[in-house]
């Protein structure tokens, strides 16, 4: 037991303990802020539409379900795209917008506009890059998708061409 002028060994150890917590505290704290700094990086700034798309026409849009092998149900959305321009589209990615019933996003995708080959014995569909879209041409697209949220309204979504590569 340690005299009145000399602190005792247990104080010590409290002291030491207490000293110890604060500091990993405080290295923990700025490790996280670190983090977070490196993390946040430049707003995504949306990026403005390709001029070309104005020249790519959406019609006919029709909406169809089926099961694949697993079961589960894979939803088809269907339509065609028209070239009024004169150039010849080799891509375009569609930015789809499901809905729920009160009218805001349930989800959002971007997807490869694919057209529909009937060469075969059945539809298949390729990207433009294979069945490229001439000038003044008009084509059946297919966009397919493996899950919708099951909070889409089943109404046909919004479609939008974000991006395109013409040559």
């Amino acid at each position: 037991m340690g005299t009145p002028l000399q602190p005792s060994s247990e104080t010590d150890k409290r002291e030491t303990n207490w000293t110890t917590i604060g500091v990993g505290l405080a290295a923990v704290i700025v490790v996280v802020g670190i983090i977070a700094l490196l993390s946040r990086g430049e707003p995504k700034t949306p990026k403005a539409p390709h001029p070309y798309v104005s020249k790519i026409k959406l019609s006919d849009p029709k909406m169809s379900a089926a099961e694949n092998f697993v079961g589960a149900s894979v939803t088809y959305l269907d339509g065609t795209i028209t070239n009024t321009g004169d150039r010849t589209v080799t891509h375009a990615v569609i930015h789809v917008i499901f809905k729920d019933s009160m009218g805001q996003v349930a989800q959002t995708e971007d997807v490869p506009l694919h057209v529909l080959q009937t060469s075969g014995p059945y539809p298949d569909a390729v990207d433009l890059s294979v069945s490229p879209l001439a000038p003044g041409q008009s084509k059946q697209f297919r966009l397919t998708f493996e899950s919708v949220s099951a909070q889409w309204n089943h109404e046909f979504p919004e479609l939008q061409i974000t991006d395109l590569t013409t040559k």
